[in-house]
C-alpha cells in the first residue's frame, strides 16, 4: 500500500463526535427536576435546563422558561452510553432516523428499557430524544477563525453513516 492511500484512508474514518441525550418535560419545577435526576443517573453527567423558544399560551408555557434537560456525552462516555441506547432498540435502527448528514436521531419511549436501568419511584419513568453526530478528522476547519469549507467528498452522507453503525455496532437497519 501507498503511504498516499493510508492517509486518505485516515482521513476518511468515521467518528463519533458527540451524543446529546434530551428529556423535554413541556413545564418547570418538580417534572423538570425529575428529568435532570434521570439523565444524571442514565449519564453520570451534570444536566444543564434549556428554556422555551417562544410563548406557547394555551400551554402556559413563556419564552425562557426552563422546560427541557440536556446532557452531552464525548469520547469514551459516549461511545458506552450508544452501546447502551443501541441494546435498548434491540440492535434495529430506521433508515428514516439518519439525516443526509450523517448523524442519526432516536427516540428511547421509556428510559428503564436502556440496560443496566433500575425504576426509581422518585423518578418515575421518562422518555428521551437521542442524537448522534458523527465526524471526520478535519471537521473542524469549518468552525476555526478563518473558515474553510469541507469539501463534498469528505462529508458523511447517509449510507456511509448507516455503513458505520452495521460494521462498528452490529446494527441491523429496517
Amino acid at each position: 500500500m501507498s503511504q498516499e492511500l493510508q492517509i486518505s484512508d485516515g482521513m476518511k474514518k468515521i467518528s463519533i463526535d458527540k451524543v446529546v441525550v434530551n428529556i423535554a418535560v413541556g413545564k418547570s419545577g418538580e417534572p423538570l427536576e425529575r428529568a435532570k435526576k434521570a439523565l444524571q443517573e442514565l449519564t453520570g453527567q451534570l444536566p444543564s435546563a434549556r428554556g422555551a423558544k417562544k410563548n406557547y399560551r394555551d400551554f402556559g408555557i413563556h419564552k425562557g422558561e426552563p422546560i427541557a434537560a440536556i446532557v452531552t456525552l464525548r469520547r469514551k462516555i459516549a461511545q458506552e452510553f450508544l452501546k447502551r441506547i443501541i441494546a435498548a432498540k434491540a440492535n434495529t435502527f430506521l433508515a428514516s432516523s439518519f439525516d443526509n448528514m450523517g448523524n442519526i436521531s432516536l427516540g428511547i419511549h421509556e428510559h428503564i428499557d436502556i440496560p443496566g436501568t433500575r425504576y426509581n419511584p422518585e423518578v418515575g419513568i421518562v422518555g428521551m430524544n437521542v442524537s448522534v453526530a458523527l465526524v471526520r478528522p478535519g471537521y473542524r476547519i469549518a468552525r476555526k477563525r478563518n473558515k474553510g469549507k469541507v469539501g463534498k467528498k469528505h462529508r458523511i452522507t447517509k449510507e456511509d453513516s448507516i455503513a458505520y453503525f452495521q460494521k462498528e455496532y452490529g446494527v441491523a437497519i429496517a
